[in-house]
């Protein structure tokens, strides 16, 4: 399936569509595509392929969706030992069933972090990394993680999942048309509740019909992995997953994809060693912004201008991409490591499909977090840098919550999210209506929201509602698109769309802020965004794009100060 760019005006923006008008596409180590009657509208078409043979797509539940775990072990070398040994038995004594996704585990008896055994796979793509916010701990499932599944009773501390990292794909989703219903529903099938583990990790793009950028083609609109191998890392513990899927009547057989896996096993490196969470500033060249401060000024005053005319526009958040060349190729993995260290009270991310630059991230902005019917999400905005000292932060912080300016883009937010989740909800309680949240570099106003979905189906119908939200895109919504697309001049790709995972009975997403696309041969591509309401100035949103990418220019060594030159 080709990923080139859609042929679609920039004034047509939407980060979802109508389930009714999408084809979607799932793919599993292939891009070949067949087409299907869908379930819901026979006219339309569906693309799925697994390991480049093609069929008629099921419309029948995977024959198996379970879990396999093994005794625990002392190190990843024998993990891997035991999870080839277990590949093998399962190709000679196969289940007796046409189709399915078998996750085979193996603990381990130390705790090994997940970004340290991402980097020492050699760059094996694609991959992808989650890390959930050091303060929510684990998920609210108890799982029992010797066997992977769900259990009766509280779950012990050592049982929280930190992060996760993978590489290949037992099943990949992606596509060229927006995320749509049918495409949630062809994800779902590969994952189930009495497996929570097994999960597909991705994220979608901010503006689902605007022109795709050479940078941002290999994701397409959305990019989804289940990983072939799976590293967990727990409080105390870990464990090493192998994830295996096929479909016979799409000529995909049990075989194939057990071949395929020990291709990639063999590429696993079991030497996992620590990487260090500070490295040599890399010496830049050169630096950019999109756009320059001077037109930057001009968007701010435009937008200004249209919030104080009759037009329905209250608040529109405008981005900036600063392009940044390096002297050597900065390595995304170790550039994330380092935004660990300012992982506090944030979610760190990676995703990378092969031929394409890596998608990082360290944002402190949850989309939403579903636990069976339960539903969390959050209002973010209003941006203040940290004090020097405590009297100084505190200062600062009384400052941002008695600012009316502040108090109008967060109240925006806040109770736009709260009038979507009523929408699914029987009701939404909103506690703290109104806090701060401190990260290492900079504090926000936040607010907690909670509610009750009538319907799990309601899951999809809360992605598709929640994102774009008023803290990066504007409110109302629809007008603040239109301003975007006429106004920003580069391709946000999923800058600032939903990124995170599908489960079977829970799923996260954060907003993909406070992130960077680096590549070899790119450098980096540093995007931020700042809210414009009325009372904003341009000279001091500029100063909060810097404020937002201090995280990643400290990692630089500067010719000239980042911003000097436009």
């Amino acid at each position: 399936m080709a990923t080139g760019s859609a042929a679609v005006g920039r004034s047509c923006l939407a980060g979802f569509v109508d389930p009714e008008a999408a084809k979607c596409t799932s793919t599993i180590s292939s891009r070949q595509t067949i087409h299907f009657p869908n379930h819901r509208n026979h006219q339309r078409l569906c693309s799925l392929s697994m390991n480049g043979c093609q069929g008629d797509h099921p419309q029948l539940p995977l024959g198996t969706i379970e879990t396999r775990s093994f005794p625990a072990v002392p190190s990843p070398s024998l993990a891997v030992d035991t999870l080839s040994s277990a590949l093998s038995q399962l190709k000679a004594n196969p289940p007796p069933f046409t189709s399915g996704i078998i996750r085979l585990q193996v603990p381990i008896q130390q705790q090994i972090e997940a970004i340290d055994w991402l980097y020492a796979q050699n760059k094996l793509l694609p991959r992808c990394f989650f890390s959930d916010r050091a303060q929510t701990g684990n998920s609210k499932l108890s799982i029992d993680y010797t066997n992977g599944k769900l259990n009766g009773q509280n779950p012990k501390k050592h049982n929280k999942l930190v992060s996760v990292a993978g590489v290949g794909s037992a099943v990949f989703f992606q596509d060229l048309h927006p995320f749509s219903y049918r495409h949630w529903k062809s994800l779902k099938r590969f994952l189930s509740t009495e497996c929570p583990l097994i999960r597909a990790y991705g994220a979608i793009r901010f503006d689902a019909r605007a022109n795709i950028s050479s940078e941002w083609e290999a994701f397409g609109y959305f990019y989804f992995m289940v990983p072939q191998v799976e590293f967990d890392e727990l409080e105390d513990s870990s464990i090493l997953a192998t994830t295996i899927a096929w479909d016979n009547s799409l000529s995909c057989t049990l075989g194939n994809a057990i071949d395929e896996l020990k291709a990639t096993m063999h590429q696993i490196s079991s030497i996992v060693l620590k990487l260090q969470k500070q490295v040599p500033s890399t010496l830049m060249l050169s630096n950019s912004h999109i756009p320059s401060k001077t037109y930057w000024d001009l968007a701010v005053n435009r937008a200004l201008q249209k919030i104080r005319s009759d037009s329905a526009l209250i608040k529109v958040v405008l981005a900036r991409s600063s392009r940044v060349i390096t002297a050597t190729d900065i390595d995304p993995i170790a550039w994330l490591a380092c935004l660990q260290v300012e992982g506090k009270n944030a979610y760190q991310f990676c995703l990378q499909p092969p031929g394409a630059p890596a998608f990082i991230g360290n944002t402190p902005e949850q989309l939403f977090h579903r636990t069976w019917l339960d539903i969390d999400s959050e209002a973010l905005a209003g941006t203040r840098a940290r004090g020097k000292s405590l009297s100084e932060d505190l200062q600062i912080e009384l400052e941002l919550l008695s600012s009316p300016k502040d108090h109008l883009e967060f109240t925006i937010v806040r109770e736009s999210i709260r009038k979507k989740l009523e929408n699914v909800c029987d009701s939404v309680v909103v506690e703290p209506k109104k806090a701060i949240r401190k990260l290492p570099r900079v504090q926000h106003l936040y607010a907690k929201l909670a509610g009750k979905l009538r319907s799990e189906d309601d899951e999809f119908e809360i992605l598709s509602s929640l994102h774009p939200s008023p803290a990066v895109c504007g409110f109302p919504t629809e007008e603040a698109r239109v301003l975007i697309a006429e106004t920003e001049v580069f391709d946000r790709g999923m800058y600032a769309g939903p990124v995170g995972w599908f489960g079977g009975g829970e799923s996260e997403f954060a907003v993909g802020i406070r992130s960077a696309l680096v590549g070899k041969g790119l450098g980096a591509l540093i995007y931020a965004g700042t809210g414009v309401v009325e009372g904003s100035n341009a000279l001091s949103e500029w100063d909060e794009l810097e404020l937002k990418i201090s995280q990643f220019t400290k990692l630089l060594k500067l010719e000239m100060p980042l911003g000097i030159k436009s």
